[in-house]
């Protein structure tokens, strides 16, 4: 649950982060999985990956999406910058914890050939975080055959009353479909309601 941030200071994004999990913790809110996520695995993860297989998820903070993916037989390795949001995530995860490989790293520097990502993943997916320097090495991270699932807010969020307003935080109209060329795009949709966002599924070709 992260989105990225102009301060070049990998620190204080740490600890702003480490911050608002210590405020949030024990919300429930913060353990439900975006909607987006049991709708992707049913129409699109399920059908190409029936066994399972190992996902990253970038940025998953408390390990809302992580978990859920867990119980469904999946091996997951998560990934976030803070270091509370992680250990929560590690403390959530209870006896699914042992399928779950947790990582405290500054995403900004991120890198699939990093020794920890050696395996490719089947599924790579990032909820609420952008960082448009590294989007190519989130689509490095996919195994041919893998999928993405993407989702984040856009432009439009800055115009409601809550959320970011950052642009450096927010997609501009058709940005996440630019960013995902080169993939083949099974699922893209932009809406507002509740969250101005962009939400995408694409298959890196085998």
């Amino acid at each position: 649950m992260s989105f990225s941030s102009s301060d070049p200071d990998p620190d204080n994004e740490r600890e702003r982060w480490n911050q608002k999990y210590r405020e949030a913790s024990g919300a429930e809110t913060w353990m439900v999985p975006d909607s987006f996520l049991p709708r992707a695995f049913s129409e699109y993860i399920l059908p190409l990956f029936p066994h399972g297989g190992s996902a990253l998820d970038f940025a998953g903070g408390a390990g809302r999406h992580a978990i859920w993916l867990a119980k469904q037989g999946w091996e997951v390795t998560l990934i976030d910058i803070s270091e509370t949001g992680v250990e929560q995530a590690r403390q959530h995860a209870g006896p699914l914890a042992s399928h779950i490989h947790f990582v405290v790293d500054d995403l900004t520097h991120f890198k699939a050939s990093q020794t920890q990502f050696e395996t490719a993943f089947e599924v790579v997916m990032a909820f609420f975080y952008l960082e448009r320097e590294i989007f190519s090495e989130i689509v490095k991270a996919l195994r041919p055959g893998g999928l993405l699932v993407y989702k984040t807010y856009t432009l439009a969020q800055a115009k409601l009353a809550t959320g970011p307003k950052n642009p450096a935080h927010l997609l501009k109209p058709g940005e996440l479909l630019q960013l995902a060329a080169g993939l083949r795009v099974l699922h893209y949709q932009e809406e507002v309601a509740e969250k101005a966002t962009a939400e995408l599924v694409a298959r890196k070709e085998i």
